[in-house]
């Protein structure tokens, strides 16, 4: 009986746990404008192969923004505007500074496209600079979790799974109280006389 109890109290605390983190992982996509950030990193998604096989299409990857973006060089990995307004994460593969301006441009390449990009990126443009950090895979799920749908599921599932196992551990006290009532309840043998 006591293993069956430790037992469910651990996984109450469990279910409690995960629920609190999926609901903290969605305010924190929501609240950081899709993507989250945490200690200081950004968190962004892949979305393309151009990086492959380093940084895989889905993966999601740590950036750390600030700091001084002419101070990047060759063989560095950074995220930039484009002038469509898309994040694109690609190898510096030239770096020059305009002394005029005192502004970096910076040629550069995905790691698994055939040529460098057409426009060099200005410094201003750079968001920040990848960290070496990759998780494959997660970016599906984060870019499911920050979507309607996704957000809804992640708050609603864990929320019904809490429910339906308090009302499990509810019915299962109730039934253990009942069986203990009807024994206490139970008329005694009757004595037979000597």
């Amino acid at each position: 009986m006591k293993i069956r109890k430790w037992i469910s109290n651990l996984l109450s605390t469990a279910m409690l746990l995960i629920f609190i983190l999926l609901v903290a992982a969605v305010v924190v996509s929501k609240s950081s404008g899709g993507e989250p950030s945490f200690f200081g990193y950004e968190i962004k998604t892949v979305l393309s192969g151009s990086m492959e096989p380093g940084i895989q299409t889905g993966s999601i990857v740590a950036l750390k923004p600030g700091g001084d973006m002419n101070r990047f060089q060759k063989g560095d990995v950074i995220t930039f505007r484009s002038e469509d307004n898309i994040l694109i994460t690609h190898r510096i593969v030239e770096a020059t500074l305009n002394s005029a301006t005192g502004e970096a441009l910076y040629r550069t390449k995905g790691d698994n496209n055939d040529a460098p990009d057409m426009n060099p990126v200005s410094s201003a443009n750079v968001v920040a600079q990848y960290t070496g950090t990759t998780i494959p895979y997660v970016g599906y799920a984060m870019n499911f979790a920050v979507s309607k749908a996704g957000s809804i599921i992640l708050m609603i599932v864990p929320g019904l799974m809490l429910l339906f196992y308090a009302l499990y551990s509810s019915w299962k006290a109730l039934s253990a109280l009942e069986k203990k009532n009807a024994a206490l309840s139970a008329p005694s043998a009757p004595e037979t006389p000597q």
